[in-house]
C-alpha cells in the first residue's frame, strides 16, 4: 500500500506557452485514438489482403483493442514512477514502430504485431490527462482535461471517414503510412515541445502485477469480443471469460498484499473512484453502442424499407459531426465542472447520452435524423468523458494520478468491449433474409432494441454518477483534499 499522500506537488514552471503544450497533448491524443477505427473501412477485405481466413483477419481489429486496454493502467503507473514526459515520448515511439510494421506488412503475423503496438500507444492518453494538471494554469485545467479526455471518442468518430477516404483513394498500405507520419509528428512534438517536469515518484514497477493484469484482461476481453463468433456456449468462450475473471480476482488479492502495487486497489475501491469507474463502464458502453449500431443502420440497403443505403464513406461522414460535438463541448464541460461539480456533470452527461438514444428509437427514417440523435448522444459522451478524469484526479493522491486515470480509461475500454458483444448478439438475434442469396440482416426492431439498451445503460451510469463521493471534494482546498484522501487509507 502506498504511504500517506504527500503535500500537493507544486505546479510545474515552464517558459513554454501552456496553450501550445495543451494543444500538443490534445492533438497527439487524437492521433493515438485514431488507431481504433483505422482498419474498419477495409475490414471485409482483410482476408484477401493478408491471405488469411476471415476469423484470423478479425484479430487485426481486436489486437488494437487488447493493446490499448492493457496499456492504459500500466502506462499510467510508469508515468507516476518515472515521470510523464518519458512515457509520452515512449508511447509516441511505440506508435511509430507499430505503424511502420503495419505499413510494410502483407501477411497476418507482422500486421498483428504492428496493431498490438498501435494499441499500446493508447497509453498516451491517460498520461496526457494527468500531465495537464502539472503544466496548465489552474484556470485552464478543466477545459484542457475535458478536451484531451474527449479525444478517446473524437478519434474513433473522425477516424472512420478519414480512413474510408484514404482507403478509397489509395492503396490500403497508405492508411499506415499516414499513421506513421502522425506518429513521427507526435514523437517530435513530445521531444521538443513538452516540458521536462520533475514528477517522478519513488517506487518500483510491480512486474508480476502488470503481467497478471495483462493475462486476466486479455483472456476476459478476447472471450467477450469473440463470443458471438465462437458461440457463447463454446468451451473456448466460457473458459476465457471465466479464466480471465479468475486471474483478475487473484491479481486483486495479490495487489492488496503489495507495499507498492501496480494499482492501489484500496484507493481505487473508495466510493468516489469506484463509482466513477462503474459509471465509466456504462457510459463507455453507451458510446460504443452508438458507434456500432448507427453506421450499420445507415449502410443497410434502402430496399429493406428501413435501411438508409449509405456507403461506408457516407456513413462515416454522417458520424463525423458527433465526434466534433464531443470536442466542441469541452468548454461547456469545463464550465459545468466549475459551476455544478464533477458528480453532477458526469450524471448530466449520462442523462444526455440516454436522451440521444431515446430519440434515435423514433428517428430512423433519414440520415439527418440519426445525425441529430448522434450529435445529442455525442454531446453526452463529451460531457461525461470530461468529468471522469477530473473526479479521479480529485480523489487520488498525486503519486497515483497516472495510474488512476489509466484505470479509468481501462474501465471505458471494458465498457466498449462488452457493448460490442451485446450489440452483436442483439443484431444477430432478430434478422431477415435479404436479396437473392438470402443474406441475413438485422431487422429495424433489432436496431431499436440496441438503442433502448444503450439508453438504459447510460441512464444507470447517470444514477451511479450521483453516488460518486460522500464529501464535497470540489469545495476543499488542495491541502484539505489531500488530508481527506489520506484518511481513507
Amino acid at each position: 500500500m502506498n504511504s500517506p499522500a504527500s503535500p500537493p506537488r507544486p505546479r510545474a514552471t515552464t517558459s513554454k506557452n501552456p496553450v501550445v503544450i495543451i494543444a500538443v497533448l490534445g492533438l497527439s491524443s487524437l492521433f493515438a485514438s485514431l488507431m481504433q477505427s483505422l482498419v474498419i473501412p477495409i475490414q471485409l477485405e482483410l482476408p484477401d489482403l493478408l491471405n488469411t481466413s476471415r476469423s484470423n483477419a478479425s484479430w487485426v481489429v481486436t489486437a488494437t483493442l487488447l493493446g490499448g486496454a492493457v496499456a492504459m493502467p500500466v502506462a499510467g503507473r510508469l508515468a507516476d514512477l518515472f515521470g510523464k514526459k518519458p512515457v509520452l515520448v515512449a508511447s509516441s515511439v511505440i506508435l511509430l514502430v507499430g505503424s511502420l510494421l503495419c505499413a510494410l506488412s502483407d501477411t497476418l503475423l507482422p500486421m498483428l504485431a504492428g496493431r498490438v503496438l498501435q494499441g499500446l500507444a493508447m497509453g498516451y492518453i491517460p498520461v496526457a490527462i494527468s500531465f495537464v494538471r502539472e503544466v496548465a494554469p489552474v484556470r485552464m485545467v478543466n477545459t484542457a482535461v475535458a478536451s484531451i479526455s474527449a479525444m478517446l471518442g473524437v478519434g474513433g468518430a473522425l477516424g472512420l471517414p478519414l480512413a474510408a477516404l484514404i482507403a478509397d483513394s489509395l492503396d490500403w498500405h497508405a492508411l499506415f503510412w499516414v499513421s506513421l507520419g502522425l506518429a513521427a509528428a507526435m514523437t517530435l512534438m513530445a521531444l521538443l515541445i513538452l516540458p521536462h517536469v520533475h514528477d517522478a515518484n519513488p517506487g518500483r514497477l510491480d512486474m508480476i502485477g502488470a503481467l497478471g493484469l495483462a493475462v486476466g484482461l486479455v483472456a476476459f476481453l478476447v472471450g467477450v469480443s469473440k463470443g458471438n463468433d465462437w458461440g457463447w456456449g463454446s468451451a473456448t468462450t466460457i473458459g476465457l471469460i471465466i479464466g480471465g475473471i479468475a486471474v483478475l480476482v487473484l491479481w486483486g488479492l495479490f495487489e492488496l498484499r503489495q507495499d507498492d502495487p501496480l494499482v492501489d486497489l484500496r484507493t481505487m475501491s473508495g466510493r468516489p473512484v469506484l463509482m466513477t469507474n462503474l459509471a465509466a463502464v456504462l457510459i463507455g458502453f453507451g458510446m460504443m453502442a452508438q458507434a456500432i449500431v448507427i453506421p450499420q443502420l445507415l449502410e443497410t440497403p434502402s430496399e429493406t424499407g428501413y435501411g438508409l443505403g449509405q456507403s461506408v464513406l457516407q456513413a462515416g461522414l454522417w458520424m463525423a459531426p458527433g465526434g466534433l460535438m464531443m470536442l466542441l463541448f469541452a468548454p461547456v464541460s469545463s464550465r459545468l465542472l466549475t459551476t455544478i461539480g464533477g458528480r453532477r456533470t458526469l450524471a448530466l452527461g449520462g442523462a444526455v447520452l440516454s436522451a440521444g438514444y431515446v430519440l434515435a428509437v423514433f428517428m430512423t427514417g433519414a440520415p439527418w435524423q440519426l445525425l441529430v440523435a448522434t450529435c445529442i448522444g455525442s454531446a453526452g459522451v463529451g460531457i461525461g468523458y470530461a468529468a471522469m478524469p477530473t473526479l479521479i484526479l480529485e480523489n487520488v493522491p498525486p503519486q497515483d494520478a497516472g495510474a488512476g486515470v489509466g484505470l479509468n480509461g481501462l474501465m471505458r475500454s471494458v465498457g466498449t468491449t462488452v457493448s460490442g458483444a451485446v450489440m452483436a448478439v442483439v443484431l444477430t438475434s432478430a434478422t431477415m433474409d435479404f436479396g437473392p442469396t438470402g443474406v441475413e440482416i438485422p431487422t429495424l426492431g433489432a436496431y431499436q432494441a440496441c438503442f433502448i439498451i444503450g439508453a438504459v445503460a447510460a441512464a444507470v451510469g447517470a444514477v451511479l454518477a450521483l453516488m460518486v463521493y460522500p464529501f464535497r471534494a470540489e469545495k476543499l482546498t488542495p491541502e484539505e483534499l489531500q488530508a481527506a484522501v489520506s484518511a481513507r487509507h
